[in-house]
């Protein structure tokens, strides 16, 4: 689960999870500037405010239809009513619904019963913005770097071809995944593991 909620840029991340990939690396080299004290670059073109505005819309759009649609699903009896399981897996089925809708196919775990119209239409809307709603900032990070004159390497440059990038860069993933999505996890996945546990 906590693979689709880093925006399938992972393990078999194709479509969504390179361009995923590339707003996160645009993110990483942007920390890296901040980091140093010199303008972020990315491909020899310089990385500034508008793109970093573009990146964090894409950033910030599957968490929001993802944890904003469980908790609307969780708080509204339509969405309380195809739920099954209570507690812990219950809480988990919804989660796991929304980031499939959100990241991925729009797959839902069994004990959900997710075809009916009220998640019919909230799945659709999460996966319609997730996914559309993408597209447009992508499209203008591209549109804008490609405006750009390709800057020469200097000294102050970090190469994104390095192991020291790449570290970088999975620290990036991981600390913008852990961030937005390991509280919700604690509420589902993790509480009904250590309930496992102690069975």
């Amino acid at each position: 689960m906590w693979l689709m909620q880093l925006g399938e840029v992972i393990f078999g991340g194709v479509g969504c999870g390179l361009y995923g990939m590339i707003v996160f690396a645009i993110v990483a080299v942007f920390i890296a500037g901040l980091m140093i004290g010199r303008t972020p670059e990315y491909l020899g073109k310089k990385i500034e405010a508008f793109e970093m505005k573009m990146a964090a819309i894409i950033i910030l759009i599957p968490p929001l239809m993802v944890l904003g649609g469980t908790a609307i699903a969780l708080m509204l009896a339509a969405g309380k009513a195809s739920v099954f399981n209570p507690g812990a897996h219950g809480f988990s089925e919804v989660l796991y619904a929304f980031s499939s809708a959100g990241n991925n196919n729009g797959s839902a775990f069994g004990g959900l019963s997710a075809n009916v119209p009220f998640y019919n239409y909230m799945l659709s809307v999460a996966m319609l913005l997730s996914r559309f709603g993408l597209m447009l900032p992508v499209l203008a990070i591209a549109a804008s770097l490609a405006s750009k004159k390709t800057v020469p390497v200097g000294p102050g440059t970090l190469p994104t071809h390095t192991p020291l990038f790449a570290v970088l860069l999975i620290i990036t993933v991981l600390m913008v995944g852990a961030l937005t999505f390991v509280p919700a996890l604690a509420l589902g996945p993790v509480v009904e593991h250590l309930q496992m546990i102690k069975s």
